[in-house]
């Protein structure tokens, strides 16, 4: 069981805490965590994007898709956009186009939400990478 600090928008964390949103997605055009290094059973701990780590989730199952194109997103989209959780059509639609030349994605599946009071741990953190695999000592 590997553990992970993701990144989210304050209106994901809040769709996640909600239950709202149950699958998150990750694309790129090169193999990026969490592509290939998170498996079922993994805790993924939410951090909104510049705040403290507010919750932790665990991963129920996950999906990894390599070459991706214009099918594989209409795909996605149509099994799972529901549980994205984007908060409007617009964010869907503008999501999954910004997303289009991606080769690579990650569908996680969430389950067992939990929100902290406060930061069970500190993460020194000053990049821009939305996604880290933590190192077992921490």
């Amino acid at each position: 069981m590997r553990r992970h600090l993701a990144i989210f928008t304050p209106q994901a964390v809040k769709e996640i805490f909600a239950g709202r949103k149950t699958i998150e997605t990750r694309f790129s055009n090169k193999r990026l965590v969490p592509f290939g290094q998170v498996s079922k059973g993994d805790v993924v701990f939410i951090k909104p994007s510049g705040q403290e780590i507010s919750g932790q989730f665990i991963v129920k199952k996950v999906l990894f898709f390599e070459g991706l194109d214009q099918t594989d997103f209409e795909i996605i989209k149509k099994a799972y956009g529901k549980d994205l959780s984007f908060g409007s059509m617009e964010q869907d639609v503008s999501y999954f186009k910004n997303k289009e030349s991606a080769q690579f994605g990650t569908v996680i599946f969430i389950d067992r939400v939990e929100r902290f009071i406060t930061s069970p741990l500190k993460v020194p953190k000053s990049n821009r990478r939305g996604w880290v695999v933590l190192p077992l000592s921490n």
